[in-house]
């Protein structure tokens, strides 16, 4: 194991987690999502997907922490970053890293939610090239939120920012000290979460999604993996959620900012060159997922319109929208999906 930090355009510090048993033909990158880590790649305590893939002759596994990362400080500051910085900065360094260590070998990505939302606008937007395959789960150019979603989509960021004064919001809001506003809204977030008695569950679901839970299904997480949710999904900044509005109301991926000059090299519209993106992708998506219930679904649709036959999509019977990774039988009922796909794209 080893780590690889670089430096983006921005100036942000980033790394790259190695992970190689030997040498290969094809080199896999993981990607997550916005409040969570490469951690939820290594869980210790059930059978993870770097382990799955290393034991499955995929033996140079990458994982890589962007400025969605919890182990960066940057989403608990007052930051005003898109989407856009993530596709125009972040990918591009991380790939020319990558690229310093495996030179011109295959490279595969699979990425998770706002992670795969980032990857497949630099993808689809020109940031990035020579991706033999890529895998995203719940969600890439479509993002499509239930209703009670959209709605705190549409007040969140300025009543938290503005009225409550809190500028990012913290599954670890429960251990505040007691009368504070952090710990005043993770009771009355409790309030309406009967379901468990884990506070740090309850917030992460006012975070992400419309149910109890919002993420996953509880029956999917081992007893460890449910009362550590904080750790695996921490706190987040409030501005990405302004972007996800606006390719809300778009129906899909579309640029923040069309007049900023920082990305005049990206597409106002991701989808403006979709029918030239030649990278197949798996989509996958549970039938149980309350964050983007459908959002694969539409997005492998509108692509199979363009480009017939490239793309494919599964759908994960019983899965929500986390747990296709973080959950106690992923091994058995997701991984050999995504290693299926995998060797396929890379002749195996």
């Amino acid at each position: 194991i080893s780590m690889h930090p670089f430096t983006t355009d921005d100036g942000l510090g980033l790394y790259l987690t190695r992970f190689h048993r030997a040498d290969c033909d094809d080199v896999v990158v993981l990607l997550h999502g916005w409040t969570a880590s490469s951690d939820m790649f290594i869980m210790p305590e059930h059978r993870n997907l770097v382990s799955y893939l290393l034991d499955d002759g995929f033996t140079d596994v990458w994982t890589l922490d962007f400025r969605m990362s919890s182990r960066f400080p940057y989403d608990t500051e007052t930051h005003r970053f898109t989407f856009d910085d993530i596709a125009h900065y972040d990918f591009p360094a991380a790939l020319a890293e990558l690229r310093r260590h495996i030179g011109d070998r295959r490279v595969h990505v699979v990425a998770h939610c706002t992670g795969s939302i980032a990857f497949a606008m630099s993808l689809f937007g020109g940031a990035i090239d020579d991706i033999t395959s890529f895998v995203s789960n719940s969600v890439s150019l479509t993002p499509r939120p239930p209703a009670w979603s959209r709605f705190k989509l549409t007040v969140r960021p300025a009543i938290s920012e503005y009225v409550l004064g809190l500028p990012f919001v913290d599954p670890r809001y429960g251990e505040a000290p007691i009368m504070t506003r952090a710990w005043l809204l993770s009771r009355a977030v409790s309030l309406f979460h009967p379901e468990c008695d884990v506070r740090s569950c309850h917030m992460a679901s006012f975070m992400w999604g419309s149910g109890r839970p919002g993420l996953y299904e509880h029956d999917h997480l081992l007893p460890d993996t449910h009362e550590r949710m904080a750790d695996l999904l921490s706190a987040s900044g409030l501005h990405y959620f302004r972007h996800i509005r606006k390719m809300v109301k778009a129906g899909h991926a579309v640029k923040y900012d069309p007049k900023d000059p920082r990305h005049a090299g990206l597409p106002d519209d991701y989808l403006t060159n979709a029918a030239e993106i030649t990278t197949p992708i798996l989509f996958l998506g549970g039938d149980r997922n309350r964050v983007f219930p459908d959002a694969n679904v539409v997005c492998h649709k509108i692509l199979e319109e363009l480009v017939p036959g490239l793309h494919e999509f599964e759908m994960m019977p019983g899965y929500g929208h986390i747990d296709p990774f973080i959950g106690k039988d992923a091994h058995l009922d997701v991984f050999p999906k995504i290693v299926d796909f995998l060797k396929r794209k890379a002749g195996v």
